[in-house]
C-alpha cells in the first residue's frame, strides 16, 4: 500500500447508482449493492463529492476513513467474495 493512501468505506442507497458503473477515483472493492472499501490519494471530502456528484440528486451517501492495518479494518460476513484477500494485498 503507498503511503499517500487512505482507506475508506463508502455507502449510497441500493440501487441509486446510474446507469454507468460509479467512478471510484480509486482502487476499490464491492462488498455490496452500494457498499464499497476504496483506498484513495483523495481526501475524505474530494472522494466523497466526486462520488456525491455522479448520484441522482438526494440520494444518500456516508464516507468513513478506516485504518489501513488489519487492526482498523471492517469485520464483515456475507460480503462480496475478495474483500478480505483485496484489503491482504493492499488493494492491488
Amino acid at each position: 500500500m503507498a503511503d499517500d493512501t487512505s482507506l475508506y468505506l463508502i455507502w449510497h442507497e441500493p440501487g441509486a447508482a446510474p446507469a454507468e458503473p460509479l467512478d471510484l477515483h480509486s482502487d476499490a472493492h464491492p462488498l455490496a449493492e452500494g457498499l464499497w472499501l476504496v483506498r484513495s490519494d483523495l481526501t475524505r471530502s474530494k472522494l466523497y463529492h466526486r462520488i456525491k456528484w455522479q448520484l441522482p440528486d438526494g440520494t444518500a451517501l456516508a464516507c468513513a476513513p478506516l485504518a489501513d492495518e488489519p487492526d482498523g479494518w471492517p469485520k464483515f460476513k456475507g460480503m462480496a467474495a475478495g474483500a478480505l484477500a483485496w484489503l491482504k494485498g493492499g488493494g492491488a
